[in-house]
């Protein structure tokens, strides 16, 4: 896809939801292998931003959806402190979207069911793992799993308690498109009282 030529304000969608899917299925033909990695930052009580890449599990108008362990670090800090930054950078075609939003749990029934469509092993990987914590070897973990294999091996495991979904409800959506000389295409969507949004260009 030839993104060369640049954007205008005419060229974005009024909606920023609309708008992040048309790129994002662009980014999915341009990169077939997790284009919807992003980097979720966040900051605690201490205010020091802490970053990882996760992958994002789905997205509408009401946010951009993620799962994890609720006992990891970032758990805490959005506990402390419920806002997140997201950034999507698809190499490929020189865009990458940046979106700041305050941060939510999903239902417990949005949780289950992504829970339960995901693969086996990584349904007792969720048991098994005590995310960001301290262990003594590989094969503590091994032997983890395997315990949890045979506990469950006749049955469904179950989501565990300390995991699930959040969703990052924008208030501002950043789209930025490559061009030469460093002179690049950035438009900025931010939502106003009324629910509705406001496009402006940003000086590169």
């Amino acid at each position: 896809m030839d993104t060369t030529a640049g954007l205008r304000k005419s060229d974005m969608n009024p909606n920023p939801f609309v708008q992040f899917d048309l790129w994002f299925k662009d980014a999915e033909k341009a990169h077939p292998n997790n284009p919807n990695a992003m980097t979720v930052v966040t900051a605690g009580k201490d205010a020091v931003p802490y970053a990882r890449t996760i992958l994002l599990k789905g997205f509408d108008e009401q946010g951009f959806v993620f799962f994890t362990n609720y006992e990891s670090p970032k758990a805490q800090q959005l506990e402390d402190n419920p806002r997140a930054t997201l950034l999507f950078y698809w190499s490929n075609l020189d865009r990458q979207v940046n979106i700041m939003g305050m941060v939510e749990k999903v239902s417990e029934e949005e949780s289950d069911a992504y829970y339960h469509s995901r693969p086996r092993l990584s349904r007792i990987g969720a048991w098994a793992s005590k995310q960001s914590q301290e262990i003594p070897n590989r094969e503590w973990l091994d032997n983890r799993v395997d315990e949890l294999n045979a506990l469950y091996q006749d049955k469904d495991p179950p989501r565990p308690p300390h995991w699930g979904g959040y969703r990052v409800k924008p208030y501002r959506i950043e789209f930025w498109q490559q061009r030469p000389s460093r002179l690049h295409d950035r438009f900025k969507y931010s939502q106003l009282p009324d629910t509705t949004w406001q496009i402006v260009r940003l000086s590169p």
